[in-house]
Parts: structure tokens; sequence; C-alpha cells
């Protein structure tokens, strides 16, 4: 590992060019989050039914967990990432929101990543992305409203 992984905001402009085209991703396989899964993401995250409605996206070299082989999905990353790295809110805001990131962290695999199934650690996954170009600012401030009151049940 090295000291250059970091993710960064970049502009909407040079995001598209660079990160618009699931080509664009690397690692042997690319594929999308089911969509059971992006259900399953808004109830651990607390957001309406139906807020995320933009493809996200992963890449990787291996997309299947090695032990349990279910396909690994944004529903790893958010539940990995609710284990003390990040909060709900900030997860919403980068699924949601109209500031765009690059994930920077390649050709290393995405650090603290597990199976939400049978937390076996995901080593070979190299990027994950959103495609919402157009959320709106008010509709993402009512998700966060509806997500500030009481937290969701922990089981899914």
């Amino acid at each position: 590992m090295t000291g250059a992984r970091r993710t960064v905001e970049v502009d909407p402009s040079l995001f598209r060019a660079v990160y618009d085209s699931p080509a664009s991703l690397p690692g042997r396989h690319r594929w999308t989050t089911p969509e059971s899964d992006v259900r399953r993401i808004e109830k651990l995250l607390g957001m309406p039914a139906r807020s995320i409605g933009a493809p996200l996206w992963l890449s990787g070299d291996e997309p299947d967990c090695p032990k349990c082989r279910r396909r690994v999905s944004w529903l790893d990353i958010v539940s990995s990432a609710l284990s003390g790295v990040h909060d709900r809110m900030m997860i919403a805001t980068v699924i949601l929101g109209e500031r765009k990131y690059v994930n920077t962290e390649i050709p290393a695999a995405i650090a603290g990543l597990h199976c939400l199934d049978c937390r076996t650690p995901i080593t070979g996954l190299r990027s994950f992305k959103c495609h919402n170009w157009a959320y709106a600012f008010e509709a993402l401030e009512a998700v966060h409203a509806r997500m500030a009151g009481p937290p969701p049940p922990t089981q899914l």
C-alpha cells in the first residue's frame, strides 16, 4: 500500500470525461449493484424507498465473494463503511449529491471491505462509482431530514 491512496473531489466535467464510461473502471470485470441490494442499502442508511435511482457500478478482478460466492455490491461497501469509517449521512450525500469523487486507491484493493453475508474480506474490488448527475438539492435535503430520524435496525 502506498501513501498516494486517497479520494479527491473533481470538477464534474473531468468526472464525466474520465469516469462516465464503465469501460474506464479498472479490473477484469465490471458490474452493477442488483436492484434488491440497492433497496437494502436504502434501508441500511434509513433512506426513503427508491431514493437511489442511479446505477451503482463496481469493478475488480473477482466479482464474487471468495467464500459464499455472493456477487459483491455497493451493499458490501456501505455496510463495511458503516463499521466505523463513515456515517450514514456522508454516504447518502456521496451517493445522491451533486459533488463527484474519484476513488484513487487503484491498483490496491479497497481497504476494510467485507462480505455482508459471511464477513469474508473482499480483496478483488478495485473501484466503485455511481452515475447521478441531476439529483435535486431539495430532494437530497428531504432524504437527509428523513435519515436524521431514529436510526434503522441493524439487521437486514
